[in-house]
This record gives structure tokens, C-alpha cells and sequence, in this order.
């Protein structure tokens, strides 16, 4: 009976280690969404360990009114559900910079912001990462928050590289 008890013991260790994710060590690519103005990211994914990453997304909007620049931080939870996909879950944060003339009126600030993510991404057999991801950031400094309303929810899909 104990060998019996040892042997599922292992079989079921066995199968649960076999799960591990396929993070890549590095992904490279663009994120595009509406980003609350900013519009497409470029955005870095850096593998920490088997299921943990870093991802740095960096925006930026430059138009006639409007000049700004933000860049965003999260450390992001990943679990496998079959094969190729994945869906991840993450906290994080960032800063940012703009700067608005029209007519005469000019204005200009800072921000930071508070940051949660939850998607799912497919890793195909080539070194090609799609996701799909929900992100929502909550802005804190000048007047930047104010006109945002201090919330802004951003959904975007992202195309990287992984190698």
C-alpha cells in the first residue's frame, strides 16, 4: 500500500513538473492599444524565472496639440493553459511626461500612475508572442490626472519577438 501511495505520489509530481512554462528570456515587440491617448507601446518582456517576468512598455504621442512620453512597469504572473497558450496577471506602476499647446495655450505636467494587467498570450512554434490584454491605471499628480478623471482602462494587442 505504501509503494502504492509512493508511485501516485510521484506520477502526479511528474505531471505537474512537466507544466512548465515556456517563458522566453526575452520578448520584443509593440503593444497597441489605446493606451488613454498614448496609442501604440513599445514594449520589452524579460523572463525572471519559469513563470514570473518583467514587462517595460514605453508610450508616446507626439501630434500637433499634444507631446508626451510614459513608461510603464509590471511584474507579471504567467500559467500555462495548453500548449502554447498562457494567461497572465500582473502588478506595476510608471511615470510619465506631457506637454499641450494650442492656440496660444500652453500646459504641461507630470504624472505617475498605479497599474494592474490580466491577459492571455499563444507563443507559436517560431519565436512569435500574440497577446491580448486588459490594463488598467490609476493616475496620481498635476493636471494630467485630472483631465483622465484618474482612471484610465486600456486594451491592447501585442506582437513581440521572443528570443
Amino acid at each position: 500500500m505504501k509503494k502504492l501511495f509512493l508511485t501516485a505520489f510521484m506520477l502526479v509530481g511528474l505531471v505537474f513538473s512537466t507544466q512548465a512554462q515556456d517563458i522566453s528570456e526575452n520578448a520584443l515587440g509593440l503593444r497597441l492599444g489605446d493606451n488613454d491617448g498614448f496609442g501604440g507601446e513599445i514594449s520589452y518582456q524579460r523572463g525572471l524565472s519559469d513563470n514570473n517576468r518583467l514587462e517595460l512598455d514605453l508610450g508616446w504621442r507626439n501630434s500637433k496639440d499634444v507631446d508626451a512620453i510614459k513608461l510603464a512597469g509590471l511584474y507579471q504572473w504567467v500559467w500555462n493553459i495548453d500548449g502554447g497558450f498562457n494567461w497572465y496577471a500582473g502588478v506595476g506602476g510608471g511615470l510619465g511626461t506631457w506637454n499641450y499647446n494650442k492656440n496660444g495655450y500652453k500646459d504641461d505636467g507630470s504624472f505617475f500612475f498605479a497599474a494592474g494587467d490580466i491577459g492571455i498570450e499563444y507563443l507559436f512554434d517560431i519565436p512569435l508572442q500574440l497577446s491580448l490584454d486588459f490594463r488598467p491605471e490609476i493616475y496620481f499628480g498635476g493636471d494630467y490626472a485630472d483631465y483622465n478623471d484618474n482612471f484610465g482602462p486600456d486594451i491592447a494587442l501585442g506582437i513581440r519577438y521572443r528570443f
